[in-house]
């Protein structure tokens, strides 16, 4: 659906993209990942026609976005940071502005706008005007205009930026939604929208894509081992102290998948560890505790391995 071919952005000397090559299959949605500034919103503005590269070949379901721009709009939709609303309209005739622009007649656009507005959850507010609602609702609007003219992609450049919390679930809930329809490209620096959203992630820094895979294969690459956390509550006639935390300790040092273990925090009569496993090693953790004696409260993959594979990969920071 989305191909690159040593594609690079400047602005004057400054080099804001690339060379940058990759290949994004139908029907993926994919996250860009990367600190301010390190190209995220070059590359969908290339993507998206709204910027022209300054080297390379970038092709949008096989149509290059320099030969035949309009074709590759008609294939897009692009929700940039700032959404392109007009505060003074009504959601219903925002909506019906952005679908003539797009070339949509009056027949297709009557029932788009119902159906967009039903997708995205603002059907109630379709007589308000805009500059009336919550930041949540205009992002809403910002992408039911984006799906207006049924994109084949859709392109969404920081989509919970300025969200609250609930709204910033909604928001993930909707792009589960639409990505049963489209091929999605998403840009953040927020992990946990890239890790709960997205099939593959692209993770950039200083203009190139520094890793590419899934979150599972990024782990093995990048960390070569994966992260876990455990509770354990103590079998009744071993006590709370720290004999029984340092017994569980050796037992898991003792396992030749574990790389590292460690003792996290006490709550109650429930001791947390954290470890490392050359792979997924969940299963013979919980065994090994159980034979042992004591219960496995819970045994999770570790909330923040993306994190940890971010960090390990851009470092400190990158060029504003």
């Amino acid at each position: 659906m989305v191909q690159l071919i040593d594609v690079g952005r400047h602005f004057g000397d400054h080099r804001a993209l690339g060379p940058v090559s990759l290949e994004i299959p139908e029907g993926s949605t994919v996250g860009f990942l990367g600190l301010n500034g390190v190209g995220k919103t070059t590359l969908l503005r290339i993507l998206a026609c709204d910027l022209r590269p300054t080297r390379g070949q970038a092709l949008v379901g096989g149509v290059d976005v320099l030969e035949d721009p309009h074709t590759v709009r008609k294939k897009v939709g692009y929700l940039p940071e700032t959404p392109p609303l007009y505060h003074d309209m009504t959601v219903r005739d925002y909506l019906s502005f952005a679908g003539r622009i797009r070339g949509l007649d009056s027949g297709t656009l009557t029932r788009r706008i119902a159906e967009v507005e039903e997708t995205t959850n603002i059907t109630h507010k379709d007589g308000e005007t805009i500059r009336h609602l919550s930041h949540g609702y205009k992002q809403r609007v910002g992408v039911a205009q984006a799906l207006i003219h049924e994109p084949e992609i859709l392109i969404l450049d920081e989509p919970t930026n300025g969200l609250d919390p609930v709204q910033i679930r909604e928001m993930r809930d909707l792009i589960r939604t639409l990505r049963r329809k489209h091929t999605i490209l998403i840009s953040s620096h927020i992990l946990t929208e890239i890790s709960e959203t997205c099939d593959e992630i692209l993770i950039l820094n200083a203009g190139e894509i520094v890793a590419s895979g899934s979150e599972h294969d990024l782990s093995g690459a990048v960390l070569r081992s994966t992260g876990m956390t455990l509770d354990v509550r103590f079998g009744p006639d071993r006590g709370n102290g720290e004999g029984a935390a340092n017994e569980v300790l050796t037992l898991l040092r003792a396992l030749p998948e574990v790389i590292d273990a460690e003792v996290g925090e006490r709550e109650g009569d429930t001791v947390s560890y954290r470890l490392n496993g050359t792979e997924d090693v969940r299963a013979q953790v919980c065994r090994a505790v159980v034979e042992a004696g004591h219960d496995v409260v819970r045994l999770d993959k570790a909330a923040r391995e993306l994190e940890r594979i971010f960090i390990e990969l851009v470092g400190g920071g990158a060029d504003a």
